[in-house]
């Protein structure tokens, strides 16, 4: 394993989120681009309105910026760029809407899914031709592969739009995407470095120095928020560093909180309509629901960063 393949790509994008978010900061504040708090949401979040968002734009630059100045030039690391802008340039546009409309509420749901089942599908399709798997996945825990045919390309647009919304989903606390992010990034930035996959271990390792960079800044209590910008653009970034190094089925246990948030709105929504009103969780995703359990804000993070680190391990166990 190369470590400054890691650690290098970590350092430069450290240095350049912690620098350019508070520039951005300032220049948010000075335009009045600030956050509107959905009324629906816990009562204690009013008092965040108002504070910057989309500073998901300074992880972008930064990250960018690493990846430019590694001189990675192979088609993994354009592909891989290419998702995480892509989703980004959709989150960007969402904010802009909720920003300049001053609401909570930006492009439409079925506006968003088109964009990003494009973004995903092209993403399956570079894959299927170009892998040496082909249309096959590894099965976790085991040496075995499943070949999936014609179900491949749906199966990795899914797992990518799937993941992308999941980060956006759990981007609801200070602190709580970016620090799950991480994790997740350096996991993944570690995995790519042991099996040579250095695009995909570069834009990792910058991702996870961008996320703590931001940190600097987005820990409670928050000065900026990512936005959908910034969970966008690392939910679909993430998805593909996994897509490229032929581990998806990995995801959904290394980034099991992603996974528990998205789960628990759908089966809120499904409860709520099953038993006509009817709540399964206090508040849905599943970080409003410890909230209004009586757990601290910082307390929710803590425990969803540190359950994130043991499934990391974990997910590396299963490699």
């Amino acid at each position: 394993m190369d470590y400054l393949q890691i650690a290098i790509p970590f350092v430069i994008a450290l240095i350049l989120t912690s620098i350019m978010t508070p520039i951005f900061i300032s220049f948010m504040a000075k335009r009045n681009g600030g956050q509107c708090i959905r009324e629906e949401g816990p009562k204690s979040h009013l008092t965040k309105s108002g504070t910057p968002t989309m500073g998901g734009l300074a992880i972008i630059l930064a990250v960018l910026v690493t990846c430019g100045a590694t001189n990675i030039r192979n088609t993994d690391m354009l592909i891989i760029l290419a998702a995480f802008l892509g989703f980004g340039l959709l989150g960007f546009l969402d904010d802009f809407v909720k920003v300049s409309m001053k609401r909570n509420l930006g492009l439409t749901a079925r506006q968003k899914l088109f964009f990003q089942t494009v973004i995903a599908v092209g993403l399956a399709i570079y894959q299927a031709k170009v892998s040496v798997y082909g249309t096959t996945v590894v099965i976790p825990f085991t040496d075995k592969f499943v070949d999936l045919g014609i179900f491949y390309v749906p199966f990795i647009a899914f797992v990518v739009v799937a993941m992308a919304n999941s980060v956006n989903l759990t981007d609801g606390l200070d602190g709580l995407a970016a620090g799950v992010t991480m994790f997740v990034a350096l996991f993944l930035a570690l995995v790519g470095s042991a099996f040579s996959f250095t695009a995909a271990s570069v834009f990792c390792s910058g991702i996870t120095g961008a996320c703590l960079g931001f940190l600097f800044y987005n820990r409670h209590p928050a000065k900026v928020f990512m936005g959908d910008t910034g969970s966008m653009a690392l939910g679909g970034g993430i998805a593909a560093a996994a897509i490229i190094m032929n581990i998806e089925l990995i995801i959904p246990i290394a980034g099991g909180v992603y996974v528990a948030e998205a789960v628990s709105v759908i089966l809120q929504v499904l409860y709520f309509k099953k038993t006509g009103g009817k709540r399964l969780f206090k508040m849905a995703p599943l970080h409003h629901h410890f909230e209004l359990s009586g757990w601290k804000e910082t307390r929710v993070v803590a425990m969803f960063w540190a359950v994130t680190i043991i499934l990391c391990v974990v997910s590396l166990l299963a490699i």
